[in-house]
C-alpha cells in the first residue's frame, strides 16, 4: 500500500501553518494599528496610575517608615549586582518606528505555509536576543540552560501573562489558561485522571487501533490512502474513549468533521490573538466566538490534536528506517491485546518516537511572563555567558523548534532525520530531559498525558506495520 505525498504532515505541524487570505491580512493589519495605539495607551496610563499611587502613599507614610521601602527599579538593581547580571546585547533589528515592521513581517509569517522555520532567521541570531515591539523590550532564547530554569528551577518566576487572554475563548477556565493554586488543583483533579487511564492502557486501544487499521483499508483508492484524517480521527477517538467514556467515532462524520474544522478555526484564531498581547481581545469576530463555542472539550482537543499524530512521513521515506522497525516488531504478537511490557522491548521505535519528536515536538514555541524580577542563567555580556535579569512583566518565547535542531547538540547532521543518534544513551543524557531536549514540556507542567501518548502511538504504528508492511511511497512522490 502507498501513500499520497500531498496528503502527508509532519507531526505537531500546529494550525498556524495554514496560508490565509491577503483580504484577512488587511484586516489584521487594521486591527494591529488599533492594537498599537491602544496598548501604548493602556500602558502609559498604567505607568501614569502607579506613579501617582506612590507619590500619594508617600505623602501620608511616617519618615521612618519611606527609609525601608525599596521601588522596583531598587529591587531590580540589587537582584543584578547579586547575581553579576549583564544586559543582552543581539536585537532583532527594525526600520520602522516602534518595530512596526517587525509586527508586519510576524503576520506574514503567520500566514505562511511553514511558520517556525520561517522564524528561523530570528533565532539564530544569538541563543538568547532581544526584541523591541510599541517601545517595550520582550526576549527569546534556545539556550538550553535558560530554557531549564523558564520551565523548572525557576517555575514558580514565570505566568502565563497575555496567553490566558489570548486563549482563553478556546480553553476557557481550565488547565491550560490556569496559573498559581487554580492550575495546581486542575492539574490535580486531571493527575487523577490519567492514573485511572494508565491502569487500562495499552490494552484499552485494540479496538480503536482495529478500527484504524480497517480504515486505512476502506480508504485507500488505487492503493493509495491519505492517513492524515485517519490518525488524527484514531488520537482524537482514544482521547474521547479514555477520558469521557465514548469514542469520537460514534458522532456522525458531519458532526465529526464540524468538530474539526471549528477547532482548526478557533486554533488559528487564538495564533493572531496571542500576537497581540494585552489587546488580544480586539481580534474577536463572531466566526472565531462561534468556533470557540463548538468546541466543548477544546482543552482536550488541543492537547491530543496538537500533541500527537502518529506521522510515517519520514518512515516512508527511509527504507532502511522501516525495515529496522519491521525486524523489530515482529517480536509482536499479530493477534490480541499488545501489553506495555511487550512495547518496552522495543528500543528502537522509541528512538524513532524521539526523533520525531525532536524534529517535530509537541509544543514548538512557548510564550511566558516575569511575575517577580528573575534571572536568566545566560545570555547577558559580549560572550552572551553571563546572568540576564528580567524585569517584572518582561515576556520571553522560547523555542523547542530550534533548540533541537542546534548543532552544539545535535551534532552537524541536527536537521536530518536520522533514528539512530538516540541508540547508545549519550545524546539524551548530553541534551538532558527538560532542558536540551523538551519532548512533552518540562518541570511542573510536565505534560500528564505523555506515558498515554506514547503508548498510543507505539500501538498504533506497530499495528499499522504489521497489516501493511509495504508500505511506501505513491509513485512518482519525489523522495
Amino acid at each position: 500500500m502507498s501513500i499520497d505525498h500531498n496528503l502527508t504532515a509532519a507531526i505537531g505541524a500546529s494550525a498556524e501553518d495554514r496560508a490565509g487570505s491577503y483580504a484577512v491580512m488587511h484586516v489584521l493589519a487594521a486591527t494591529v494599528i488599533v492594537a498599537l495605539f491602544s496598548y501604548i495607551f493602556t500602558q502609559r496610563r498604567g505607568r501614569k496610575k502607579v506613579s501617582q499611587k506612590s507619590q500619594e502613599s508617600c505623602v501620608h507614610m511616617p519618615r521612618t517608615l519611606l527609609t525601608s521601602l525599596v521601588t522596583p527599579r531598587q529591587l531590580e538593581t540589587a537582584i543584578a549586582e547579586q547575581h553579576n547580571c549583564k544586559p543582552v546585547i543581539p536585537f532583532v533589528p527594525y526600520k520602522w518606528p516602534l518595530a512596526l515592521d517587525l509586527l508586519k513581517r510576524q503576520y506574514y509569517i503567520l500566514f505562511s505555509d511553514n511558520t517556525f522555520e520561517r522564524l528561523t532567521p530570528f533565532f539564530d541570531l544569538a541563543g538568547t536576543c532581544r526584541i523591541h515591539l510599541f517601545g517595550n523590550t520582550g526576549y527569546f532564547t534556545t539556550d538550553p540552560e535558560n530554557i531549564e530554569a523558564i520551565l523548572y528551577t525557576r517555575f514558580d518566576d514565570y505566568g502565563l501573562g497575555s496567553r490566558r487572554l489570548a486563549f482563553f475563548s478556546l480553553l476557557g477556565e481550565g488547565i491550560f489558561g490556569q496559573d498559581g493554586p487554580a492550575w495546581k488543583r486542575s492539574r490535580e483533579l486531571i493527575r487523577h485522571q490519567f492514573v485511572r487511564v494508565q491502569k487500562q492502557i495499552p490494552e484499552a486501544f485494540t479496538p480503536l487501533v482495529d478500527e484504524l487499521v480497517s480504515g486505512i483499508a476502506e480508504a485507500a483508492v488505487d492503493e493509495q490512502v491519505d492517513l492524515k484524517p485517519l490518525m488524527y480521527q484514531f488520537t482524537l477517538a482514544t482521547t474521547t474513549m479514555l477520558l469521557f467514556g465514548e469514542p469520537h467515532s460514534s458522532m456522525a462524520k458531519e458532526e465529526r468533521d464540524a468538530v474539526r474544522d471549528n477547532f482548526d478555526y478557533a486554533a488559528f484564531g487564538c495564533g493572531i490573538r496571542v500576537r497581540l498581547a494585552d489587546v488580544a481581545w480586539l481580534y474577536n469576530p463572531a466566526k472565531y466566538r462561534n468556533a470557540c463555542r463548538a468546541n466543548d472539550f477544546g482543552e482536550e482537543a488541543a492537547a491530543e490534536k496538537y500533541a500527537f499524530i502518529i506521522d510515517f512521513f519520514h518512515l516512508v521515506r527511509n527504507p532502511v528506517i522501516l525495515e529496522r522497525l519491521l525486524e523489530e516488531i515482529a517480536s509482536v504478537p499479530t493477534g490480541g491485546d499488545i501489553t506495555r511490557d511487550q512495547i518496552q522491548r522495543l528500543p528502537f521505535l522509541r528512538c524513532w518516537l524521539n526523533e520525531t519528536l525532536r524534529l517535530y515536538p509537541t509544543l514548538p514555541l512557548n510564550l511566558r511572563s516575569a511575575n517577580k524580577p528573575t534571572v536568566l542563567p545566560r545570555g547577558g555580556g559580549s560572550d552572551g555567558r553571563s546572568p540576564v535579569l528580567l524585569p517584572k512583566g518582561a515576556g520571553i518565547t522560547h523555542s523547542v523548534y530550534h533548540l533541537h535542531r542546534l548543532e552544539s547538540i545535535y551534532g552537524p547532521d541536527s536537521r536530518v532525520y536520522r533514528p539512530q543518534r538516540w541508540e547508545d544513551g549519550e545524546l539524551i543524557r548530553k541534551a538532558r530531559l527538560g532542558a536540551g531536549y523538551v519532548d512533552f514540556n518540562a518541570g511542573p507542567r510536565l505534560c500528564l498525558g505523555k506515558d498515554f501518548a506514547l503508548m498510543e502511538a507505539s500501538y498504533a504504528i506497530v499495528r499499522v506495520l504489521q497489516a501493511y508492511p509495504s508500505i511506501r511511497l505513491a509513485l512518482g512522490t519525489p523522495n
